[in-house]
């Protein structure tokens, strides 16, 4: 088995394409076109997570956080940083980081932090703009059934809860090839006037690709008329955090404790408790401050995330209980869905769960 089938997997869930501009994700060390003996899931590929692959046999490490994030002018081993890459290429192990394409996910990190806390009813919290496109084309009436079908096929088509959704009108199309066309359809020269379907199909941006392939292949005139546009439609599926209720609503002592026991941390900061009881919730996996006003506004009892400064925890204004509960807290059980989610597919094949720490943070 190779690197890129390993990978593809992943971005089934976490297409590359959703990740943020300022990441850095995909195959960052190594081949994809490498096999691969084992894989070692990990939030953080530190010199001791190379060190595990080694001692575990695996050649490819899938890490949540990419250990390159700017540039590397240098490989000296003068940082943490330089040295992790230099030991991954001398042992000849590759290195994948997913980070803010798996946050952007619908069964992403956020997803997994609603699992734990057992929240129902969970939603994207803060949709990713851009990320819905919608194709017109014109079809010979005959063939459109045809072309409409290969584009559901491949995942064209779905809102929501339903799939194989799109707009048709019949109508004329003209047309009027030169001496170098050679057309299905009419006689070169001779301006036709044919019955054609005009399809309407909406489809995630990271299929544009392969829906330009299928149309193109499907299709049966020599040159296919069609148009992309992006659409500001907020994608139900694609975004960052999640917003869910608990079973039952807590007061805020009992929500803390139980944030606590649920998260696996001893420790939360926290905005001034509210005088109501707690039951609609906001998460955000790692440094979610950005996330306060999206979680108050779609009306959040608390918002758990981390890495909220000093200031920021005035931003509550009595509306919401802050808890950050720290960064590496908030993201810990991301390495066990990753896990859960490659050995459903690849059963028989070496998937381990790194048993290393990699917080960097102590608490006294």
């Amino acid at each position: 088995m190779k690197i890129k089938e390993i990978t593809s997997y992943i971005e089934e869930i976490a297409p590359l394409s959703y990740a943020e501009d300022f990441d850095n994700v995909g195959l960052l060390v190594g081949n994809y076109n490498t096999e691969v003996t084992g894989v070692l899931v990990t939030l953080d590929t530190l010199e001791q997570t190379v060190d595990e692959a080694i001692e575990k046999k695996c050649n490819l490490i899938i890490s949540f956080h990419p250990i390159i994030f700017g540039g590397l002018k240098k490989f000296n081993g003068n940082n943490y940083v330089e040295r992790v890459v230099m030991k991954a290429i001398k042992n000849d192990i590759a290195i994948y980081a997913t980070h803010t394409a798996l946050d952007n996910s619908f069964n992403g990190v956020s997803a997994k932090m609603c699992d734990v806390l057992e929240l129902q009813n969970k939603s994207v919290l803060i949709p990713q703009k851009g990320t819905i496109k919608k194709l017109i084309t014109f079809v010979p009436t005959n063939n459109a059934d045809s072309v409409r079908e290969a584009l559901f096929e491949i995942g064209a088509g779905a809102i929501g809860n339903y799939k194989e959704c799109s707009f048709n009108v019949n109508g004329i199309g003209t047309f009027n090839g030169n001496e170098n066309s050679n057309p299905v359809i009419g006689t070169k020269g001779i301006t036709s006037k044919e019955k054609e379907t005009q399809i309407g199909i909406t489809f995630p941006k990271h299929l544009e690709s392969k829906v330009i392939k299928t149309l193109l292949k499907t299709h049966p005139y020599e040159e296919v008329a069609y148009e992309i546009s992006t659409l500001e439609n907020y994608n139900q599926h694609i975004g960052i955090g999640m917003i869910g209720e608990l079973k039952d609503a807590m007061e805020v002592s009992d929500f803390l404790r139980y944030v606590k026991l649920k998260m696996n941390t001893e420790c939360i900061r926290h905005s001034a408790p509210l005088n109501r009881e707690i039951k609609k919730i906001a998460v955000l996996g790692g440094s979610g401050s950005f996330g306060i006003n999206a979680a108050i506004s779609k009306g959040a009892d608390a918002y758990i995330t981390a890495d909220f400064k000093y200031h920021e925890f005035y931003k509550a204004e009595g509306k919401i209980l802050i808890t950050d509960i720290g960064h590496y807290e908030s993201e810990q059980f991301t390495k066990n869905l990753l896990v859960d989610y490659l050995k459903e597919k690849f059963r028989n094949f070496a998937i381990i769960l790194s048993d290393k720490s990699t917080n960097p943070i102590y608490y006294s």
